[in-house]
């Protein structure tokens, strides 16, 4: 792969090559990403979705917006400082074509930006909810309706394949959604590759999928000109990662192992004293000890430990990005930053008492059930009016049903596939307050 391709300012009906040389600079395109994405409704429904703790009523646990914002900062940082590195090591991208450093922050951290934005209530749970109707639940009857592929997308219903069909679905007088960069589209595309075949290989860009097939045809316009390096046999599709991809993923992992301990700390699940041994262990070689004795609130100690591990892991993460760019430019690179860290030990340490204090509380648990029940039978409800409605058989009480999805989602004139893949996605679309409420709604109870 070519750093000059795979920066691509292009968006989806440009006639003609964008050159960077030729961007303004007070308004450069992939900032332009940034705000078309902070000021969509997707992006701002993040606000009231679960990072940790579903329908948390505390006002200092972390929020998929919140979650959102951090990251993008962190991948920003990260982004400059792999920029600056890459632009001196390859000086006509800087001397021909006009790129800056800022440009792959920038490039990081709208991708970084939009990484959750596709992922449904409830937190994960919500999209194994999803995967789950289809499964065991009475969207089975559903399977032979599909092919292989598209009975998997849902089945395995995926929240980066949703972020992918949010930023670039076509709707009546939008084309491509939010138009964004090339460059963006390919940064935010964590595991290039449809739904099956199912890990292929033990590459970290085989992990899960990210397109559905209604959006397969899109994505290698994209990667063809990204430059991406397919990986799939036949008409499979599945390509290498965009470099900058795993920038993106190094954001998120860094924000999650040290922010979603945070919360524990702050919800009383996880001991202060506990929790700030295993924080030192990570920052003893940057830590000033005056400094942090003379730190009184424990608010204050942990927003220190918090800065220091922060910037630990960026450090770490672009030393490994660089020592690495050949391989990663060759698609050979196949794990995530985090997994080659030197501070491996110490992550692991922290994400192990998080998955045992916070990720698996009695709390946590308790509300996913609740999840799971709530998705559950807000899918039956609308697929069922939807699909009788396809078959002119719908009845009164499905045509109110109807009549209460936002008018994008009321189509029936598509395939089976498409009318079960939108209710997914409408499903995915609410926020965990509008899912308990529509539950309600359903439900009866809001009489």
């Amino acid at each position: 792969m070519e750093w000059e391709q795979l920066l691509s300012l292009r968006r989806f009906g440009d006639a003609k090559k964008r050159l960077r040389k030729e961007q303004d600079e007070t308004r450069l395109g992939f900032e332009v990403d940034y705000d078309r994405i902070i000021f969509s409704a997707a992006f701002r429904s993040l606000q009231d979705k679960t990072q940790v703790i579903p329908l948390s009523k505390t006002d200092f646990v972390h929020t998929r917006l919140t979650h959102s914002l951090e990251v993008s900062v962190v991948g920003r940082s990260l982004g400059r400082i792999a920029g600056r590195q890459i632009l001196e090591k390859h000086p006509y991208l800087s001397e021909i074509h006009g790129y800056k450093f800022n440009d792959f922050g920038a490039i990081v951290a709208a991708a970084a930006l939009a990484h959750d934005i596709g992922n449904p209530p409830f937190g994960h749970s919500g999209e194994k909810a999803i995967g789950e109707y289809f499964k065991n639940g009475n969207g089975q009857r559903f399977k032979n309706l599909l092919t292989n592929k598209e009975y998997q997308d849902i089945l395995d219903f995926e929240g980066n394949a949703n972020g992918y069909k949010l930023l670039t679905e076509s709707k009546k007088g939008v084309e491509r959604g939010l138009r964004l960069s090339y460059a963006t589209l390919g940064a935010f595309m964590k595991y290039p590759k449809e739904s099956l075949p199912k890990r292929p290989t033990q590459h970290i860009a085989d992990k899960k999928f990210g397109v559905f097939q209604s959006d397969v045809d899109s994505f290698r316009e994209i990667a063809d000109e990204l430059g991406l390096i397919a990986t799939a046999k036949g008409t499979d599709v599945g390509y290498c990662r965009h470099p900058l991809t795993f920038l993106v993923e190094a954001a998120d992992d860094i924000c999650y192992t040290i922010i979603d301990f945070e919360d524990g700390i702050n919800l009383g699940l996880i001991s202060e004293d506990f929790a700030l041994e295993y924080l030192i262990k990570l920052v003893k070689d940057s830590i000033n000890i005056k400094k942090y004795n003379a730190l009184v609130y424990m608010e204050d100690r942990m927003s220190y430990l918090r800065a220091l591990a922060i910037n630990t892991l960026i450090s770490d993460a672009i030393a490994t990005f660089v020592a690495n760019e050949e391989a990663i430019l060759k698609g050979e690179f196949n794990v995530s930053l985090m997994e080659k860290s030197k501070f491996k030990a110490q992550i692991q340490d922290i994400l192990s008492i998080s998955v045992k204090n916070v990720y698996q509380s009695q709390e946590v648990i308790e509300k996913e059930i609740a999840g799971y029940k709530i998705i559950s039978d807000i899918l039956e409800v609308y697929t069922t009016a939807l699909i009788r409605k396809k078959d002119n058989k719908a009845s009164n009480y499905d045509e109110l049903i109807i009549s209460t999805l936002p008018k994008f989602y009321t189509d029936t004139n598509g395939s089976i596939y498409s009318i079960l893949l939108n209710a997914c996605c409408y499903v995915a679309s609410l926020s965990d307050s509008a899912a308990v409420h529509i539950h309600n709604k359903i439900m009866g109870k809001s009489l």
